[in-house]
């Protein structure tokens, strides 16, 4: 028992203490610093995740497996929004999961509270104007086209792509 006591203490002493530096004790809770990743996802991060693995197997024709990942992301997106409803990259993420599935009247409301919530949001507005001309509605797009003018962004150039074809 007393050598199980003296290499404890022992290992405790050789563990260097700026290993722990940057974490602390708030409220009872340890907070991690910002960037470290304790493994754990939270609903948003999985939408993302999943999200990011639905369009690489969509670029592989992939499409039935992408639309079970783009369903599955949906989900965690919307739980997400329960908890925070004001989010405009959830709400932009629901936006763009909803065109991926097809559900372009879901796509064009998520869009359209994220820019209720940041007109400016680039984006929500380059998106929403690729949604306008998937569905034929040209001079919508080419309003969300002018909104995008001067932000120099690849989102204004893939619209003007899009609505020049």
């Amino acid at each position: 028992m007393l050598k199980k006591f003296f290499l404890i203490f022992f290992l405790v002493l050789m563990i260097p203490a700026n290993l722990f530096a940057e974490w602390s004790v708030e409220g009872g809770t340890i907070v991690t610093p910002k960037d470290y990743d304790i493994g754990k996802l939270n609903k948003f991060q999985k939408g993302v995740k999943l999200t990011i693995s639905g369009e690489k197997l969509e670029r592989k024709n992939k499409i039935k497996k992408a639309k079970k990942k783009y369903e599955k992301a949906l989900e965690y997106f919307l739980n997400a929004n329960k908890e925070n409803q004001s989010n405009v990259e959830i709400l932009n993420y629901l936006g763009f999961i909803s065109a991926k599935l097809g559900k372009y009247d879901n796509s064009e409301i998520y869009y359209l509270l994220v820019l209720s919530i940041d007109p400016d949001h680039l984006e929500a507005n380059g998106l929403l104007g690729e949604l306008y001309f998937k569905t034929n509605r040209v001079d919508l797009a080419k309003e969300r086209l002018k909104i995008l003018k001067n932000c120099n962004c690849s989102h204004y150039l893939i619209l003007k792509k899009i609505i020049a074809n």
